[in-house]
């Protein structure tokens, strides 16, 4: 029973890695478009094709994202928006953010 056990948490474990991993072709993939978006200025199409096409589909379900309309619509906002994903992921943005709502919330409660 012990050795089930083992083998169950050792394969959830792996799962998990794999996951991440795929999470990280998802993160490439955003900052690829938003590289695009500033050169060519087509970068919400270039990331609603590949997340549409094929691979994509495949990519975004094994990183545990449903690979629906509504997903390929939050992917193109976040592109069109052009902020790196190392920088919209990092502690200093989502403070500056939140500052900025809550900001944003006082001024139009007075």
């Amino acid at each position: 029973m012990r050795d089930f056990v083992d083998g169950t948490a050792f394969n959830n474990e792996q799962g998990q890695r794999a996951r991440k991993l795929f999470a990280a072709v998802v993160l490439a993939a955003l900052d690829d478009a938003i590289a695009d978006d500033k050169k060519y200025g087509n970068g919400p199409d270039q990331i609603a094709r590949w997340a549409r096409s094929r691979d994509g589909r495949e990519v975004l379900s094994c990183a545990g994202i449903d690979p629906n309309e509504r997903v390929v619509a939050g992917l193109m906002e976040f592109v069109s928006k052009g902020v790196r994903t190392s920088v919209a992921l990092s502690r200093e943005e989502s403070e500056r953010r939140h500052a900025a709502e809550a900001a944003a919330e006082a001024a139009e409660a007075a």
